[in-house]
């Protein structure tokens, strides 16, 4: 038995890396991930820069800059991920893709964390401004360190979100146009003009806790440099939720 489960785990692991390579490929080879990190980069320091007054604010921090990253993420990110099912079902590959003698969690993971790599790279590339706010000043780089790393975190909920949402949509324009939709339920829930509206129909309890399902709303505690475990639990397992319902949905299209 436990030979059994050790040759399972090392041809599910053998998937992922092979189904992680092959998409980190089809990012890089191509002109998506570059397109994609570009025009990434170019609005995040428009607004930073231009809607947030990143320079009249007097301050040494980078709070203009964390600002708009849940909203540029509700955007840009279900564009890189709408494809990753969506395209294997336009394409006729997903069900080759699914007789790989793998579990439908490990070809899961492994278009997951290619997506989430590209996000990091344009996450990292942003660094530079962070730099530059060490040169203006003293400001609190382990506050803006922790704010990165939520970020991270946050990128891979949206992520995880659009993925499943491709396995279950199989056409690339449902699969964007749902994942936004949902990852802004997710986001604006915690708004407080949603919060205060919400509490003025049907009392604090019922806001408190739409509010706390908020992506938005785990991400604020990190910038004002608060490490809280309860954003990190939310966020792992918000994307852990969502894996399970993309290996689902996989899983249910391998069978039939």
């Amino acid at each position: 038995m436990n030979e059994t489960f050790a040759l399972n785990m090392r041809q599910a692991g053998n998937a992922l890396r092979a189904v992680y390579v092959r998409e980190l490929a089809a990012y890089f080879l191509t002109p998506l991930a570059y397109v994609f990190i570009a025009t990434f980069l170019i609005a995040l320091g428009s607004f930073t820069f231009q809607i947030g007054r990143f320079f009249d604010t007097n301050q040494a921090d980078l709070a203009p800059f964390f600002l708009f990253h849940p909203w540029l993420y509700l955007v840009f990110l279900p564009a890189i991920a709408m494809r990753l099912w969506a395209d294997e079902a336009r394409g006729g590959t997903l069900e080759l893709l699914l007789t790989l003698p793998a579990p439908a969690w490990s070809l899961v993971l492994g278009k997951f964390l290619a997506a989430w790599t590209v996000a990091a790279a344009a996450l990292l590339l942003t660094t530079p401004i962070w730099m530059s706010v060490n040169w203006l000043g003293k400001p609190d780089n382990a506050a803006i360190f922790l704010t990165y790393v939520i970020s991270f975190l946050m990128a891979g909920g949206y992520l995880a979100v659009a993925c499943a949402l491709s396995a279950a949509a199989q056409n690339q324009v449902i699969a964007f146009v749902l994942s936004v939709a949902v990852g802004f339920l997710f986001t604006a829930a915690g708004l407080p003009v949603v919060t205060a509206g919400l509490t003025a129909a049907f009392g604090p309890g019922l806001a408190e806790a739409m509010a706390s399902f908020s992506l938005i709303s785990h991400f604020e505690a990190a910038q004002r440099g608060v490490l809280e475990m309860r954003a990190l639990v939310f966020y792992i397992g918000f994307i852990a939720v969502w894996l399970a319902l993309n290996a689902i949905w996989v899983s249910a299209r391998k069978g039939g």
